[in-house]
């Protein structure tokens, strides 16, 4: 006898491609049966075009097609707020499922979700959720919830899940790294995770550990028997659920985001490598475009902030472009001098590599020639429009708004430094790309010698 699950995560921008959401939902269908458990592990709701546009109820539409067993909050499930994270997982047909997160003392949305569940599935299993401790950290505003250590909330509900009867017990998890932890430190079969947006099979002391990866382009197998055995598939054409196709495809052309905005003559990768690293066609597209529209000197873009997905090529629409950067943040314009500015070209080939992200990850810039020596962590060169960075000139830059809130991938700024606004950080690349085309080319603005770029 063994437990089967079927396990997504990080759904995010797939919402907005109807055809690749229907063959997830389709897949999904093929391989159920009535004792398979399908759960979802976070940032499912958001982000992405549709999600903006409904404030994530677009992703209601996939849950009702795929009937899950249990979800977790991810850290883009509180884009639009606590409440609306509240309400959203009220309105979801799947139980929600989050042990870890608080306030004022009390369970985070007690009357909407609960911290674990038993479930016959050929043997009784226990799900317990649980969210990534820094999510207060990855999305400003969330002062007010408490994100605890999951460790040993899954170890407290773990104990719980087996004094109830639970011949196994499966962690839903958007702790991205810290899932290693919870399957070596806790006593439960199955660590099922998200945030990061690799794909990941491992068995840890026993426990299986499995990220999917992200956008619906694939989706885990798991069969808890003697030994855990876990698959990672990629989405195929095979199987597809038209009506979710049809409800998505109906969702889009209401809100205008059908509409094609541009032509992309050659395809422009959207690869996590190209999205995350050093200089690439589409990260220079999004960055020339937070320049061209804040009119600053330089543009700054973290790398973790562009989606991935499939190339922009031909007719390329609204949803496209916004699903690049789907978020909420205004587009800032900094004014720094130019000693400060070092500063913040120092930190862009290292955020986000306190969670765990490999050294190639890189902020996005425009504007700047910048040369950075990994090996002795220096920054060896940095030229504005030319010319050297002069420490006792002023020079502005332009920044999503994430960039000024948080110093979760750089510190050399804040709120003071702020001169002026431009409207929604996302608009500024669908003005862009309908004003100036999209023809990116590469030119060499970021060298890391060390790593071969």
């Amino acid at each position: 006898m063994s437990v089967h699950l079927l396990h997504y995560s990080d759904l995010e921008t797939g919402l907005d491609s109807p055809g690749q959401c229907a063959r997830l939902a389709g897949e999904i269908a093929a391989r159920r049966d009535p004792e398979t458990l399908v759960v979802g592990t976070g940032d499912n709701t958001a982000p992405g075009a549709l999600s903006l546009a409904t404030e994530g109820e677009a992703a209601l539409d996939f849950f009702r097609a795929v009937e899950p067993d249990g979800d977790t909050f991810g850290n883009h499930e509180f884009d639009f707020g606590p409440e609306r994270a509240r309400e959203l997982a009220g309105l979801a047909p799947q139980p929600w499922l989050c042990a870890n997160v608080t306030v004022d003392g009390h369970r985070f949305a007690e009357d909407e979700t609960t911290p674990h569940r038993l479930v016959e599935a050929g043997e009784m299993v226990g799900l317990v959720g649980v969210a990534h401790p820094r999510t207060a950290e990855l999305n400003p505003g969330l002062g007010m919830l408490s994100f605890e250590d999951p460790v040993p909330v899954v170890r407290e509900h773990a104990a719980r899940l087996r004094a109830a009867g639970a011949t196994r017990v499966v962690v839903l998890s958007h702790g991205g790294h810290t899932d290693e932890r919870i399957a070596a430190e806790t006593d439960v079969d199955a660590v099922l995770g998200g945030h990061v947006h690799d794909i990941f099979t491992d068995v840890i002391d026993g426990t299986a550990v499995v990220r999917p990866g992200r956008g619906g382009q694939s989706f885990a197998e798991l069969r808890l028997g003697s030994r855990p055995a876990a698959e990672v598939h990629e989405v195929g054409d095979d199987h597809v659920d038209e009506s979710l196709a049809t409800r998505l495809r109906d969702r889009l052309a209401a809100t205008g985001l059908d509409r094609s905005v541009a032509t992309a003559e050659e395809p422009i990768p959207r690869t996590e490598t190209t999205t995350t690293v050093a200089e690439s066609a589409i990260g220079n597209v999004v960055v020339d475009a937070i320049r061209w529209q804040s009119g600053a000197d330089v543009a700054l873009s973290p790398p973790g902030a562009i989606r991935s997905g499939n190339p922009l090529q031909g007719a390329v629409t609204a949803a496209d472009l916004v699903a690049l950067t789907p978020y909420e943040d205004e587009l800032l314009t900094v004014e720094l001098p130019g000693e400060r500015l070092r500063e913040a070209f120092v930190a862009v080939p290292f955020g986000y590599h306190d969670d765990g992200h490999p050294e190639e990850f890189c902020s996005h810039v425009s504007g700047a020639t910048v040369v950075w020596d990994d090996d002795a962590g220096e920054l060896l060169q940095a030229r504005v429009d030319g010319d050297p960075v002069v420490a006792d000139r002023r020079y502005t830059v332009g920044v999503p708004e994430y960039l000024v809130e948080t110093d979760h991938v750089n510190d050399a700024f804040g709120p003071g430094d702020v001169v002026s606004q431009h409207g929604k950080a996302r608009d500024a690349i669908v003005a862009y790309a309908r004003e100036q085309g999209l023809d990116p080319t590469l030119d060499g603005r970021i060298r890391r010698p060390a790593l071969g770029e």
